[in-house]
Formats: structure tokens, C-alpha cells, sequence
């Protein structure tokens, strides 16, 4: 039993909910949210920070004993340099500069993650490591956006929105000189790793290793890689698939409205069919319709206006025309009504 006929009109009319359905997943995602609050802290970093005085680096990762450490965006100027670390949450926040980890309630959902202050630190010290400079010379910073609310005490280096660049801007003391600035800025350019996708995973997985390691005794293998090899050709092959049935649409709508103006291009176009005078005739079609012969006058058709059976004619031999060579099941239905209708008109007459 063929189903497609049955789907083919739920599929006309959802299948633009699979892209939107694919979106959404992907806004939702970890990895969407990460992206786009480091975005915001970058926009918000170039339009409110002195360029000629903040130099903005942004995703910089590092090479450290145990792997890679990645800082999202860091700020060298003459009042230190600063590092941010950027969360886009969203619900009440709870936590404490000392406690291990912070906690996000959002309604009756509590979830738990590190301390971005203590995240912060080892970014704060491999770069310092790098750089040469003091602890006074360095500073963290943990920014917050989405809809979030902080429901404890936080210190002023955990801001929300633009409440880092108020922080940043309120450290004024001059704490590097020029030349100290452009050299931290030329050590952050030769020891960073390239910037990629192939950084980034690597990156990703050695904070899994990590994780595992600290929180497990045993790392579990994860099947989330054969999941997406899985879920991403299927998804890319139903997308094709929906595709490809609205162009199959689109074009059988388009060819059968062709089709149907055709015969009205045909009267104007094709020429009537006229009788050969030679002995031996071609083939035509059987019902071909021979020319109107003079109506002999009767009294009794006065009244009925000639016109009418004159455009059943034309309309009968122009569709004989249009149907020569073309098997078009409407098209011959049309034919075949015309010229019934115009033999009809033909007896009456007569």
C-alpha cells in the first residue's frame, strides 16, 4: 500500500514546522547560548569601551600542563588587564564567592555549575603565567546575560548586562605602561592556538575529560556522537525530501495551468483544418468536423442566433487541433464535450 498519498497533504501543509522545529533546538542549545552572550559582551564591549584605551581580545585559548584553558574575551589597557567570563542565564542565581558551586532555579527546577569565579581563576592565572604581570596588574571578571536575577550578595566583579563595563571603567588606576600594553597584547597573539572549530573541539573535550575524571571514577562512553551522525543525515534527508515535494507540487500546478490556457492560445494560433483536394488523403482524427454547410432557411430557427453554433465549431476544431499529438486526458475531455455539444446544436439546426 502506497502511503505517500495519504501523508502527501499533512506534509504539504507542516512541513514548514521541521525547519522551524530544527531552529528552535538550536537556540535552546548550550552551545547557541554560549555564542550569543559572548556576542553581546563583544558588541557592548566595542560600542561603550575607548577603543584607543581597551584592546579587546576575544576567544583565546590557551595551552596549559593539563590541555587547553579558553577565556572569552580579555581586556588589556594601562589599568590592567582584564578577564571576562561570560554566562547566559536565565531564572534566580544563588551563590557565593567561596561556595563551589552556584546554583539556577527556574520555577521548581534547581540546577547546579561551577563557580565562574573559580572557572575564572585558572583563565585569570595561565594568562598571567604568560603575560609576566602581578596579581594587581590582573583582574576577573563574570558577566551575566539573559533574564537573570541575582537572589544573594555577589561581589562587584559578578555583574550582570553592562554592569562590567561600569566595573572595567571604574578601575582607574594606571597600572601598565604603553609599552607593557602592546607587549601583552603581542604575548596573547603568539601564545594563543589558532582560533577554529577543531581548537574549539578540542577544547570541548578535555573539559569532558576533565568533568569525568573529577565527578567520576570511570568515564562513561558517550553515544552522543553516533546520536548526531544519525540525527543530522535524517533530518537533512527529510528537509530534501519536503523540498523536493513542494517543487513536484509547485511544477504539476504550474503545468496543468498551462495546459488549461492553452486551448485559448490555440484559437488564435492554430490554423482550421482544411480538406485536402487530392486522391489519396492523410489520416485525421475520426472525429474531424466537417465545415458548416449552408443551414437551409426554415422558419422555425429564425430565432436562435447563428452565432452560438459558429462558436461551437471553432471552439470544437480548435480543440481537435490543440489535441493533435498531445494525449492530455483534460484536453481530450474538453475536446469531446465541445464537439458534442457543437454536433448537438448541428442537429437542431438541420
Amino acid at each position: 500500500m502506497d502511503f505517500s498519498s495519504a501523508f502527501q497533504p499533512l506534509i504539504a501543509a507542516l512541513w514548514y514546522l521541521i525547519p522551524l522545529l530544527i531552529i528552535s533546538g538550536l537556540i535552546k542549545s548550550s552551545w547557541f547560548k554560549g555564542k550569543f552572550g559572548e556576542f553581546i559582551v563583544n558588541v557592548s564591549a566595542r560600542c561603550f569601551l575607548d577603543k584607543s584605551r581597551y584592546h579587546l581580545i576575544k576567544n583565546v585559548t590557551l595551552p596549559t600542563e593539563d590541555g587547553t584553558t579558553q577565556i572569552d574575551h580579555v581586556l588589556v589597557s594601562e589599568f590592567g588587564v582584564f578577564v571576562v567570563e561570560t554566562k547566559n542565564m536565565k531564572g534566580w542565581i544563588f551563590g557565593g564567592p567561596h561556595q563551589r558551586f552556584w546554583t539556577q532555579k527556574i520555577y521548581r527546577s534547581n540546577h547546579k555549575f561551577q563557580n565562574p569565579l573559580h572557572q575564572n581563576y585558572k583563565h585569570v592565572k595561565t594568562l598571567q603565567v604568560l603575560l609576566g604581570l602581578g596579581d594587581h596588574q590582573m583582574h576577573s571578571v563574570v558577566v551575566f546575560v539573559g533574564d537573570s536575577t541575582f537572589k544573594t550578595p555577589m561581589p562587584e566583579n559578578v555583574t550582570k548586562g553592562l554592569g562590567y563595563v561600569r566595573y572595567i571603567k571604574s578601575r582607574r588606576e594606571f597600572v601598565l605602561s604603553p609599552e607593557q600594553v602592546a607587549d601583552a597584547r603581542e604575548k596573547v597573539a603568539a601564545g594563543r592556538l589558532k582560533a577554529s572549530f577543531a581548537t574549539d573541539q578540542a577544547h570541548a573535550r578535555h573539559v569532558r575529560e576533565l568533568v569525568a575524571d573529577r565527578y567520576g571514577n570511570a568515564r562513561r562512553p558517550s553515544n552522543r556522537g553516533l546520536l548526531k551522525l544519525l540525527v543530522y543525515p535524517v533530518l537533512l534527508l527529510g528537509v530534501g525530501a519536503i523540498g523536493v515535494n513542494a517543487y513536484s507540487n509547485f511544477a504539476t500546478q504550474a503545468m496543468a495551468t498551462g495546459t488549461k490556457r492553452m486551448p485559448e492560445q490555440q484559437v488564435e494560433s492554430a490554423p482550421l483544418p482544411t480538406p485536402r483536394q487530392t486522391g489519396s488523403e492523410p489520416k485525421t482524427d475520426a472525429r474531424t468536423v466537417e465545415p458548416e454547410p449552408s443551414p437551409k432557411p426554415r422558419a422555425q430557427r429564425a430565432l436562435q442566433p447563428h452565432s452560438e453554433l459558429s462558436l461551437a465549431r471553432q471552439d470544437c476544431n480548435s480543440l481537435i487541433a490543440a489535441a493533435l499529438g498531445n494525449r492530455d486526458p483534460r484536453l481530450l475531455r474538453d475536446r469531446d464535450k465541445a464537439c458534442a455539444w457543437y454536433n448537438a446544436l448541428k442537429g437542431e439546426v438541420h
